[in-house]
Parts: structure tokens; C-alpha cells; sequence
């Protein structure tokens, strides 16, 4: 089973904005993060990045984005995203479950493209719902579950 880690966690608190990290958050099954603004009866609860990507983009655009500025609410480090598919799920520390429920989304001019000219979600973000909740923190190991 392959393992990454939770490099970060990072809310706001309305929609088409950029996020603040925070240590730990809470997740609500049906539901999305506490204090999130996409959090909602909806598929697309949770967003999840991969920190490599992130890094990519610092290194070939000569920028420095830093977690939350791609909108992302998980940036996910050693684990290749891009091999889970819709219906996926990813196990975050002891308890909570992510269903994904979509991969990437139509790209219109959002916050992050007219800030920094460059977007992920678009293409590789993972968009989830919370089957189980449960407290998450920084740190904590992220797996695909089979």
C-alpha cells in the first residue's frame, strides 16, 4: 500500500479564495473541514495536491507559492496523485476516509490564475467528499486504500 504524508492543511473562510494553512482541522463526514468554505452537501468537499507538484511549479516559474495559494485544502507529499482515480479513497491519519469524486475541473480565471498566472487544480487536483471524519493534523500519513 502506498504511503505519503499531510503536508499541510489550509482553509478559508468563503469560496474563490486563496487559504490560510493551519496545523490540525477537523473533518465532517457528508460534509467537508470545519470553517471551510467548501465545505457543503456536495462532491467537492476537499481538494488534495501533490506538494511535488508545488515544487515543480516554484522551480520552473521561479516562484515561491506557498501551501493554500493554489486554493488546494491538502497539499499530500510522497504519494503519486495522479494514479488515483475517481471512486479512489485516501486514508488521513487514524480515521478519516476521502472519496474522490472528481479529478481536475473546468479552469475559468480564477483567484490563483489571476494572482500568479499558473493553476493545478485544473488539471490535477483531486476533489473529494469525507466518508469518515475525524481530527487531522500536519504530519499525518496519507495512504490509498485498496
Amino acid at each position: 500500500m502506498e504511503k505519503g504524508r499531510l503536508h499541510s492543511i489550509c482553509i478559508s473562510p468563503q469560496r474563490g479564495q486563496l487559504k490560510e494553512e493551519v496545523e490540525e482541522a477537523k473533518m465532517i463526514a457528508g460534509l467537508g473541514i470545519e470553517n471551510d468554505g467548501h465545505a457543503g452537501d456536495w462532491g467537492r468537499q476537499v481538494t488534495c495536491l501533490s506538494w511535488e507538484s508545488v515544487v515543480k511549479v516554484n522551480h520552473e516559474k521561479n516562484m515561491n507559492i506557498k501551501p493554500g495559494q493554489f486554493a488546494e485544502n491538502l497539499l499530500v507529499e510522497g504519494l503519486d496523485l495522479t494514479l488515483i482515480g475517481v471512486g479512489g479513497k485516501l486514508k488521513i491519519g487514524m480515521d478519516t476516509v476521502l472519496e474522490v469524486t472528481q479529478v481536475g475541473k473546468e479552469d475559468h480565471p480564477s483567484v490563483v490564475t489571476r494572482t500568479f498566472g499558473v493553476s493545478l487544480l485544473p488539471y490535477e487536483g483531486l476533489f473529494c467528499r469525507v466518508l469518515s471524519g475525524g481530527e487531522i493534523k500536519k504530519g499525518d500519513s496519507v495512504e490509498v486504500m485498496n
